[in-house]
């Protein structure tokens, strides 16, 4: 089966980011199929070009034996209108230049929801090739940008929800990335048209290396997006208040329009046991993950997660066999299933504190324990290889 991918921000292991498409590919591709995945080479946290182009506006490469088509898009620095119109160039492109390319007829086309323009196209695409058509809902939008504080009269706003509604409608199966997404789907929607297929991770991506409680600090580390959503402020007030704990130190290793103020914040209390350092690719995450005592899994307190996480980073970081702090209200808790680690409500420095130093006071064998349940816990239930089975019985089904 020929299979096209339409996700705008896709990535390979060398960059940072999440790699579900491309590692769902490689699955895929292991049981006879083909895949192509188009994407745009402008890094969507890095906000920097990752490819070089000469004359055309786009690069197609084999990278192990998946097809990648990069488009060159236009740059944006923010959230403001220049990253609608890199939207825009991306979703053009996808309709008009794909056609002419001469690539072989897909046999299904599947549209991310890193925005609607991008599953827009894949619709178009379908229906040009007359081949089923998979949308796939990473966030919720607009519903997203709402809970966000975004008005929902704002013209914006409407358009993305008559365009969602238009996008439910229209598809031949929806598959969600958020567990309880469906509570929302379902209003435009039949539930049978719904499924839930989670990111995870590959397994054999990141090592588990039993910790030995030798560290000469013991590490709190907080790896991925520097956002808001992610309310890294939290780590570094925590981090202030244990500034004499000199066995305790904190790592952030990310990017994001949050770190310039987190570094001015940590400068101005003159904070020294908090450091914040460049981001890793996906072949260096398993080292970073194994060089921490505990791992901290962040996001503000927001209706937006109602529905539900499905995080990559979550997923790492059960994979790497480490007690995790979960601060999170979401619908779901894999930490909790899992009986890796400790939950704390987002937002609450205290709750943070205390469980830091509970984590910090027990027997290096309780935190081994903890540490291999989350191990065990994604191996059992989010293996990439388990999540791409399910995406192909999908795909069958059409």
């Amino acid at each position: 089966m020929n299979i096209w991918i339409l996700n705008h921000h896709a990535v390979t292991p060398d960059m940072s980011g999440g790699t579900r498409h491309y590692d769902f590919a490689k699955e895929l591709i292991k049981r006879g199929h083909k895949v192509t995945i188009i994407a745009s080479s402008f890094h969507y946290s890095k906000l920097k070009e990752m490819k070089k182009y000469e004359k055309q506006d786009y690069i197609i490469e084999d990278i192990e034996n998946i097809k990648f088509i990069w488009f060159k898009t236009p740059p944006y620095f923010n959230n403001g209108i220049k990253r609608v119109i890199n939207m825009l160039s991306y979703t053009k492109k996808a309709i008009f230049l794909l056609p002419k390319l001469e690539l072989s007829k897909p046999d299904i086309i599947i549209g991310s929801s890193v925005h609607l323009f991008a599953v827009y196209a894949a619709f178009r695409l379908s229906k040009r090739y007359e081949t089923p058509f998979i949308m796939e809902v990473r966030d919720l939008w607009p519903q997203t940008l709402i809970d966000m504080g975004m008005s929902k009269h704002h013209p914006f706003i409407l358009i993305l929800a008559l365009l969602e509604r238009y996008l439910y409608k229209r598809a031949d199966k929806i598959i969600t990335l958020l567990p309880d997404a469906y509570q929302y789907i379902e209003k435009f929607v039949s539930r049978e048209k719904i499924e839930w297929i989670s990111n995870g991770v590959n397994i054999d991506n990141v090592q588990y290396i039993k910790t030995t409680g030798n560290n000469k600090k013991f590490t709190i580390l907080y790896a991925g997006a520097i956002g808001e959503a992610n309310n890294l402020i939290d780590l570094v007030l925590v981090a202030q208040m244990l500034k004499n704990e000199d066995k305790i130190v904190f790592k952030i290793v990310g990017n994001g329009p949050q770190k310039s103020y987190l570094l001015n914040e940590i400068k101005k209390l003159k904070i020294t046991n908090i450091s914040i350092e460049e981001p890793v690719s996906k072949h260096e995450i398993s080292k970073l993950l194994a060089s921490a005592d505990v791992l901290f899994f962040n996001l503000k307190d927001s209706p937006v997660f109602r529905y539900g996480i499905s995080s990559n980073k979550l997923f790492d970081y059960m994979a790497a066999g480490r007690p995790i702090i979960f601060a999170s209200n979401s619908s779901n808790n894999p930490v909790k299933e899992a009986k890796g680690g400790l939950t704390v409500f987002p937002g609450s420095i205290v709750e943070l504190k205390n469980a830091i130093m509970k984590l910090f006071n027990l027997e290096l064998s309780e935190k081994i324990n903890l540490g291999s349940n989350n191990r065990l816990y994604v191996e059992q239930n989010y293996a990439i290889s388990l999540l791409a089975k399910k995406f192909e019985n999908i795909i069958k089904e059409l």
